[in-house]
């Protein structure tokens, strides 16, 4: 339960806030010290907790460094593991050694040896000072919390971890999950309603005192010993036992990316740092020396106990996140190559695929070209290599016009053509070409389909080869084109679609191309002089043959077996 905000405060004792710090330190020490003398020389006390695996003339080259400090004293030291209890225990006896030794300390904030104070520590005291009866912790229920990476949540507190995460992470897993199929669940002690929250937290001398005097400490002590992570729960969840003026936040700037892993702050950050006015931020990168130099700031008249202003750099990193787990709309990359169907945006800008109109004119890609303010390019995907516009070898971006390169990965090969240019992609395309990036465009809110079903057989119309192998091709070119039509029409369909059979289109030719200018944003009355069109006339005849030879014409639309079909007609 929150305290109202018009409480009347507590007496302090000795009538103002003396902080005290617990810094946590694993490597780094010659930094730690560093950052040591900064809070000591601002007025605070500090007690230093040293890892047990640092080696002792790391140690003592730090104790050496801090011993002009009478207010800097160090703890008895204890082996850390990561999500284990002994950073508790570390924090517990540093904690018990500040109360002990300073009676006048009235706060005590945790912090480790890489966290940076951006303002004058008289800001703290000052701001402590408004609020002297506040706990600051981060505090909230876990199943309320919505932060956790790892899927372990309120299970943390039912199941056993005896096994450290990152050393046995083998055997950790298979026991939780023996656990989980015998379901075996633990007690939680009686009146312990867990909670989590950063480890980062300033508590009254008061607060903290009655978790470590707890006369039931030894049973929770117990218990938090096989909690996962205990150091983000133990304090977050005994402050609630012993205080009802919490305020459920941290006054460090710490700040965690979708994997659960801090972000650590380089030199380039610090105008983003400073316009925060946060008093404390970690993770600071060990060589960030311009962050070192410029913070903390120095005081300029009185001590201000204005609040922290994070929400620009909560912005930053919210959009740094976001960016991270969706990445950039139609950009692949080796690092984070997405799930199929869980990409964001296949690719990056609209482009057409024309499906015919080479095939009906010879000189359409020139003629669109003209038209339309866009790169037209050939069949990209071709059997035999890419045809880029003017059929240069090198494309875009640098990609080459080898269909061996492009087969690698045919869809990083087209999302890459599109990303590297401004100007929009329009690609010819045939139930000749490859044939394996049919659902990949379908289902690309970005592409735009304009099809003339059964042009691949004006070809053949002229092609001169002995009618078998016509037929031939033509049974096998339209089973293609039919498996993609079926694409085309499913309910997953998300591009864009114009499809007319080749007895509709030439029937209408000008109008046609009119609409398709058109929704490519060129000028639609530029489809008066229409391209050169290939001769249709036997046409009909052509697809009585087929159909005598036993395959049945589909996709072509009506043509007169007799009257042969006029190669151009407007409208």
């Amino acid at each position: 339960m929150t305290a109202p905000e018009h409480e009347p405060p507590v007496p302090l004792r000795g009538g103002k806030v003396r902080l005290g710090i617990v810094m946590l330190c694993h490597n780094e020490l010659p930094l730690a010290a560093r950052m040591a003398e900064v809070w000591a020389a601002g007025g605070a006390v500090v007690a230093i907790h040293i890892d047990a695996k640092v080696s002792a003339m790391e140690v003592a080259t730090m104790k050496a460094d801090l011993d002009r400090f009478e207010d800097v004293v160090f703890s008895r030291r204890h082996p850390c593991e990561w999500g284990s209890f002994s950073l508790v225990r570390a924090t517990q006896d540093a904690a018990a050694l500040l109360l002990d030794r300073f009676e006048d300390v009235s706060h005590v904030m945790v912090v480790s040896g890489s966290c940076l104070p951006l303002r004058p520590v008289a800001d703290l005291i000052a701001f402590l000072s408004r609020h002297p009866n506040r706990d600051f912790i981060e505090s909230v229920t876990a199943e309320d919390v919505g932060w956790t990476v790892g899927g372990l949540n309120e299970e943390r507190f039912t199941l056993r971890f005896p096994f450290a995460y990152r050393r046995r992470r083998k055997l950790f897993d298979r026991y939780v999950e023996l656990q989980r199929r015998l379901k075996f669940k633990r007690r939680i002690p009686e009146g312990l309603v867990p909670h989590l929250g950063s480890q980062w937290w300033c508590l009254t001398r008061v607060t903290l005192h009655a978790i470590l005097a707890d006369r039931r400490r030894p049973e929770f002590d117990r218990y938090f010993n096989r909690v996962w992570i205990p150091d983000e729960s133990y304090f977050q969840t005994l402050a609630r036992l012993h205080s009802n003026r919490i305020e459920s936040r941290s006054l460090t700037l710490a700040k965690f990316d979708d994997q659960g892993k801090p972000y650590m702050f380089y030199n380039d950050h610090r105008q983003i740092l400073e316009e925060s006015r946060c008093f404390v931020a970690r993770k600071i990168w060990p060589r960030a020396t311009a962050l070192y130099t410029y913070f903390p700031r120095p005081v300029h008249g009185e001590p201000s106990a204005a609040e922290p202003q994070p929400e620009r750099l909560d912005r930053i990193i919210g959009q740094a996140v976001s960016r991270r787990r969706l990445g950039r709309p139609g950009l692949y990359m080796q690092s984070r190559f997405p799930m199929k169907d869980r990409e964001n945006g296949k690719t990056s800008a609209p482009y057409a695929v024309m499906q015919g109109f080479s095939d009906l004119f010879p000189g359409f890609e020139p003629w669109l070209a003209e038209r339309v303010d866009a790169d037209v390019h050939g069949h990209l995907l071709s059997q035999d290599g890419v045809e880029f516009s003017n059929r240069s070898r090198i494309g875009p971006g640098g990609l080459s016009d080898s269909a061996a390169l492009r087969d690698l990965d045919p869809r990083g090969f087209v999302a890459n053509l599109i990303r590297m240019s401004q100007r929009m992609q329009v690609i010819q395309y045939s139930p000749r070409d490859q044939q394996n990036l049919n659902w990949f465009m379908a289902t690309d809110p970005n592409a735009q389909f304009y099809v003339i079903t059964g042009a691949w057989a004006v070809p053949l119309l002229h092609s001169g080869m002995p009618f078998d192998d016509i037929r031939r091709i033509a049974a096998v070119l339209q089973r293609i084109e039919l498996e993609q039509m079926g694409v085309l029409n499913s309910v997953w369909l998300k591009a864009r679609t114009r499809i007319w059979d080749l007895g509709d289109f030439c029937s209408r030719p000008a109008g046609v191309l009119r609409s398709v200018l058109r929704e490519l944003g060129g000028d639609p009355d530029m489809s008066a002089n229409l391209p050169e069109m290939r001769e249709l006339a036997g046409m009909g005849r052509f697809l009585q043959r087929l159909r005598n030879a036993g395959l049945r014409p589909q996709l072509m639309g009506e043509f007169p077996v007799v009257e042969p079909v006029p190669s151009k007609e407007s409208m």
